[in-house]
């Protein structure tokens, strides 16, 4: 058994999920939520649903760090969109102790540089999980046997003691996981795949892997090589097609990635500067145009500001765009 207490900070889909996954496997688990999905969690337990049961766990859950009495085993996931880091991990020194140890369970990898600004054990993890967070008090995971692919390291390198524990607890709650000592190349490889969040969330789940995404791939890549970024990507991807199945659940089969169902929740924000974003930073410094990544970036925020549902834009009236049709 895990030796620490994991305090999941934003218990969305992903948060959710492997935070009420270690809870059912024995770990101590404390769930920072907010507004319905605190109230619902905290009145009737946190509802997961998988393709081989649904359970309503009673995790205990607390609407801010300030709530928690903080112990010196404490591990703090932090589960919320990259738009929410700063202020939550704000709200966490304002209630726990400066030297937590965090792993950021967040996509993209601005997270992990963000949390050493303000504590000095920061961990990134690699997120293969196919799960959903639509309604208040539940979450779902689509993916059985195993839940999900977690990969663990210090930032920006490394592992030790603490990762490799981490590693064990995930593994013994439904998860595959490991160490990595190159946490950073792992995250830049899984960042090519989340350029096309906002694909999908602008152009619907059948523009996901067509001509667009080669073009928003094509560009972070081009990034990369003028950056002097190293990436993995081949050893992750097969085993997320290995591993990682996502099935239906009575209620339904799996709706689209986060920034789809942010749009979805009308969330009123969206994580794509952290993603997308990302790669037009990168291209602004190294002289790389990034078309295709800029427009998905700007349009997935203004429809998130004005609370348009998902899918909105066909792949081709999008390309016309680009192209300055």
């Amino acid at each position: 058994m895990c030796a620490v207490r994991f305090i999941v900070l934003g218990a969305g889909a992903i948060g959710g999920v492997v935070g009420a996954r270690l809870f059912q496997h024995g770990h101590e688990v404390v769930l920072v939520a907010r507004g319905a999905h605190l109230a619902a969690v905290r009145e009737r337990g946190l509802r997961l649903e998988s393709p081989v049961e649904t359970v309503t766990l009673p995790v205990p859950v607390v609407g801010h760090p300030r709530d928690i009495s903080f112990r010196a085993d404490d591990v703090v996931l932090l589960a919320v969109k990259g738009q929410h880091t700063v202020e939550a991990l704000q709200g966490l020194l304002e209630g726990g102790p400066a030297r937590l140890p965090v792993v950021c369970a967040q996509n993209g990898v601005a997270n992990e540089p963000t949390t050493l600004r303000f504590f000095p054990d920061v961990y990134g993890l690699s997120v293969m999980l196919p799960a959903a967070f639509l309604e208040a008090g539940t979450v779902r995971a689509y993916s059985s046997p195993v839940t999900g692919v977690l990969d663990i390291g210090r930032w920006p390198a490394g592992t030790g003691p603490l990762a490799e524990e981490i590693a064990a607890a995930f593994l013994a709650s439904g998860f595959v996981a490991e160490t990595s000592d190159d946490i950073a190349a792992v995250k830049y490889g899984k960042l090519l795949s989340n350029l096309g969040n906002a694909i999908e969330a602008v152009c619907g789940p059948a523009a996901r892997r067509g001509h667009l995404d080669a073009l928003a791939r094509q560009e972070a890549e081009t990034c990369y090589r003028a950056a002097g970024i190293d990436y993995v990507v081949e050893d992750t991807a097969s085993r997320r097609l290995e591993l990682v199945k996502p099935e239906p659940l009575p209620s339904g089969r799996r709706p689209g990635a986060s920034s789809w169902q942010s749009l979805e929740r009308g969330a009123g924000t969206i994580e794509t500067d952290y993603l997308n974003g990302e790669i037009v930073m990168l291209g602004r410094l190294h002289g790389v145009p990034t078309p295709v990544n800029e427009l998905l970036q700007r349009t997935a925020a203004r429809m998130s500001r004005e609370k348009r549902p998902p899918g909105l834009m066909s792949e081709a009236v999008f390309l016309a765009h680009v192209h300055g049709g």
